[in-house]
């Protein structure tokens, strides 16, 4: 593994060391986990934005996929 240095403000590089100890991590631990997250909601959000603008083939094909897996609807 290789190491690096960044350039911060000793104001946010306090902040970085504050929250890491807070939750029993490395300053690195505590941004690879707030990375992790940001990348995370910005998947889902993607997502969201490709479900909303999904056509109506597409729901057609998931009720279809739904009858397939669960079975017959009970009002079909």
């Amino acid at each position: 593994m290789t190491f690096t240095t960044i350039k911060v403000s000793s104001g946010l590089r306090d902040r970085i060391n504050r929250d890491a100890a807070a939750r029993g991590v490395s300053a690195a631990g505590l941004i690879e986990g707030l990375l992790d997250g940001l990348e995370r909601r910005q998947r889902m959000e993607a997502f969201g934005r490709a479900v909303r603008g999904a056509d109506d083939a597409y729901w057609d094909e998931i009720r279809g996929w739904d009858v397939s897996v669960i079975g017959e609807p009970a009002d079909a």
